[in-house]
């Protein structure tokens, strides 16, 4: 019968490749995860980890304080420099090949750090920018302190999952002592006038019961060790929290530039296709009615009466143009009444509760107002729902706003929709868009945003 062992699974048990697992009906699956942890698939990529960080890191660690001991003992000289940048250079090479080797065997994905950005393309603005770089530096420091944490996890490893099996398996081959060495089994104590051996079944019993809790406690071990590993990888290998945050920022920059601008072309589209398209009939019809006044009055007092009935139109196009930018209502009486508002023109009764001590800032504000106002909407264009509400609440430095509806479900924020424009606008501000709408509903939107007073 052929044996699949499974790795850790996301809720942090041992699963089975594949739907069977062991044998047929899944019987593998259902054996107990501190059961399957020592032949897991995890217990053996952490372990080949371990294993291969202890050769590495020497050749880590005797390159980094060669070539960095050599740099420092020749800045007297010109040539302290070169060597120095040179050095750097190689410990930020090997930290490629270490963030891949925590990728295969550890899953931890770590960003590469911020490149080397050289003012000149010349060699002195290349070392320049190599020794001026933190990044360099981390990794040389990895390269000196990963060496004697490797020496520890390597025994304390291998200690463990060596004694462990070779406890477990001792009722296995206690024969081999009798019978090939001339011993009553495994020594534990001997001098010149006693020995003791493991050989009768009480104590062979419980030298396979000590093997066997160290057997299953290996894999948690390996697991802990790892575990800083890991820390070491992300802390030093990857990017410093400020560049991160650098690079988060002129993501979202550019988000809210291309919002912005795509927010002007509505706008502009609106206003031609719309207010402005009426504007020109009126002026046209007026000038219609001007000309026949003298001529012919009830002609011309019904192109009056119609353009009366443009100029409504237009204000209303206009009126709905400037409450979908900023509607004068939500700078007069805040989030409350301006979503009240809204809720009154979705097709569906909606419920509103708003429980706010205070005013959020008004970009935040704003943001809180258009975001409510497009879920209404797709509330009424598409969820086919018979009610809906809209609950509007603060957790400590957060802002909270959650539509529900209970109509057909299935909505996406996947790329393409307007759920995924919205999530982009959120996370501009540091915001966040969850979305809960399984087919059949109900459909529960929840977005959260900073609290700027």
């Amino acid at each position: 019968m052929a044996t699949q062992f499974g790795e850790y699974g996301e809720h942090g048990g041992y699963g089975a490749y594949g739907d069977s697992g062991f044998g047929s009906g899944g019987r593998w699956r259902r054996v107990p995860s501190v059961l399957r942890a020592p032949v897991g698939a995890r217990l053996w990529r952490e372990l080949a980890f371990v294993l291969l960080s202890l050769p590495i890191s020497i050749v880590l660690f005797t390159y980094a304080v060669v070539t960095l001991s050599l740099g420092a003992g020749l800045l007297v000289t010109f040539l302290g420099v070169p060597v120095l940048a040179a050095g750097l250079a190689g410990c930020r090479g090997f930290g490629t090949l270490e963030r891949a080797r925590a990728r295969a065997l550890l899953g931890v994905e770590v960003s590469a750090p911020e490149p080397l950005r050289p003012r000149r393309r010349s060699a002195m603005a290349w070392m320049g920018a190599v020794l001026k770089s933190g990044a360099s530096w981390r990794h040389a420091l990895y390269s000196v302190v990963h060496l004697p944490w490797a020496v520890f996890s390597f025994s304390v490893s291998v200690a463990f999952w060596t004694y462990g099996w070779a406890l477990l398996t001792y009722p296995l081959w206690f024969w081999v002592f009798p019978l090939y060495g001339g011993q009553g089994g495994l020594q534990v104590y001997g001098d010149e006038e006693h020995r003791i051996y493991l050989d009768n079944p009480f104590e062979i019993t419980v030298t396979a019961l000590v093997g066997l809790l160290f057997t299953l406690a290996t894999p948690w071990i390996v697991r802990a060790l790892t575990s800083v590993d890991r820390v070491l990888v992300r802390a030093l290998l990857g990017r410093s929290r400020l560049v991160s945050r650098v690079v988060e920022l002129e993501s979202d920059r550019g988000v809210v530039v291309d919002t912005a601008a795509a927010d002007l072309r509505r706008i502009e589209r609106d206003l031609h296709d719309g207010a402005q398209a009426r504007l020109v009939a009126l002026a046209m019809d007026l000038g219609l009615a001007k000309e026949k006044l003298r001529e012919d009055p009830r002609a011309a007092a019904r192109m009056v009466d119609e353009a009366h009935g443009e100029v409504k139109t237009a204000l209303r196009e206009l009126r709905d143009l400037a409450r979908g930018i900023h509607p004068a209502v939500l700078t007069d009486r805040g989030l409350d009444a301006a979503l009240s508002a809204v809720a009154s023109r979705c097709t569906v009764p909606v419920r509103v509760e708003v429980d706010l001590d205070a005013r959020p800032a008004a970009a935040i504000e704003g943001i809180a107002y258009f975001t409510v106002s497009e879920l209404l909407q797709n509330v009424s264009k598409h969820s086919g729902a018979r009610s809906a509400s809209v609950d509007v609440w603060r957790v400590e430095d957060r802002l909270l706003l959650q539509v529900a509806d209970d109509g057909v479900g299935g909505a996406d924020a996947s790329d393409g929709s307007g759920l995924a424009g919205l999530a982009g606008r959120l996370d501009a501000v540091d915001g966040v868009l969850v979305v809960d709408s399984p087919a059949g509903g109900p459909t529960r939107i929840t977005a959260e945003l900073p609290w700027r007073a």
